[in-house]
């Protein structure tokens, strides 16, 4: 068999730089190598020996995040290079990643999110507006990006314009949203037709943690995920069935992971899409995979001939 000519692009310039490189690491340890001769490519600083290389490459497997990775551009300039990639394409990347543009999806197809607010800088009248029109408490969070960076949840009227400023520290833009207390849940699917929803994942950040934030995430042990999550059938595969539901709202294609909050046990709400959901050793997707009885090496490589062949392994 021909060994595939994989360029593995990750790093980047955005602020989730560090958790693509630890993603990078385990897909490549993970990548059989007989199958896969593997070059490593910096989306920061590699990209025109990318395109001088595009002959030579077989496939382009991403693991980069946030802006100019994450958002379509990567994936518009591969379409150009005729080098295939795993994931959504250029629509859906960029629609998953911009939050507003995600909401106003869910909302126009029967998913339940919650009532916003967009703003671009902060003002006494921004204050004024959030306290009526949403109340307190509420969160603050940027309208691109990941991994809870930029977030904030605001129980008090004088953390609004910290909370604000925090925010737009990490893009143009911000989303303001009520606070929902209720269970995280986060579910992943991945195939073409049939798109296949992999157990409903409960994630339970420790005492310490005020919400599943970067350091919840990223810290072994600080979070528990319990996968399959402990709630009824009928709650699994509503789950299941909206994360399919946001997949194809958001054009999305290959595999995909939508967060969610469980109110009473009874409520859903759709929080967001993510087109390259993380690859560290404590991201949620291996271990949703893990639970299917799919190892974290079938993962990958079912990633790579889901795109190649376009039909489910």
């Amino acid at each position: 068999m021909k060994q595939c000519q994989l360029a593995l692009i990750t790093g980047g310039s955005s602020n989730e730089r560090d958790v693509a490189l630890a993603g990078a690491k385990a897909v490549e340890e993970a990548l059989d190598p007989q199958a896969y001769s593997v070059t490593r490519y910096d989306a920061a600083k590699d990209i025109d020996q990318l395109v001088k290389d595009r002959q030579s490459i077989d496939f382009a497997f991403l693991v980069v995040h946030g802006e100019n990775g994450e958002d379509g551009r990567l994936q518009g300039l591969l379409d150009l290079l005729d080098i295939p990639y795993q994931g959504s394409g250029v629509l859906g990347s960029a629609m998953a990643c911009n939050k507003l543009a995600a909401k106003h999806a869910f909302a126009c197809n029967g998913l339940t999110t919650p009532p916003w607010l967009t703003f671009e800088a902060y003002s006494s009248k921004l204050a004024e507006e959030l306290l009526q029109q949403i109340g307190l408490p509420l969160v603050i969070k940027p309208a691109h990006g990941g991994s809870s960076l930029g977030m904030s949840i605001v129980h008090h009227k004088e953390d609004i314009q910290k909370a604000c400023l925090i925010c737009l520290s990490c893009g143009p833009s911000g989303i303001a949203e009520p606070y929902i207390k209720g269970r995280e849940m986060t579910c992943a699917v991945w195939g073409y037709e049939p798109v296949q929803a992999l157990p409903v994942i409960e994630i339970k950040p420790g005492k310490q943690f005020q919400f599943f934030d970067y350091a919840a995430k990223y810290t072994p042990g600080a979070t528990e995920e319990i996968c399959p999550a402990p709630i009824p059938e009928a709650l699994t595969c509503e789950i299941q069935n909206a994360a399919i539901l946001a997949h194809k709202t958001l054009y999305c294609e290959g595999y995909s992971r939508s967060d969610f909050i469980l109110k009473n046990d009874k409520e859903l709400f759709i929080l967001e899409t993510n087109t390259l959901p993380g690859m560290t050793p404590t991201s949620l997707l291996p271990l949703a995979a893990k639970t299917a009885g799919i190892s974290f090496s079938k993962l990958i490589d079912g990633l790579i001939q889901l795109r190649l062949k376009k039909n489910p392994l």
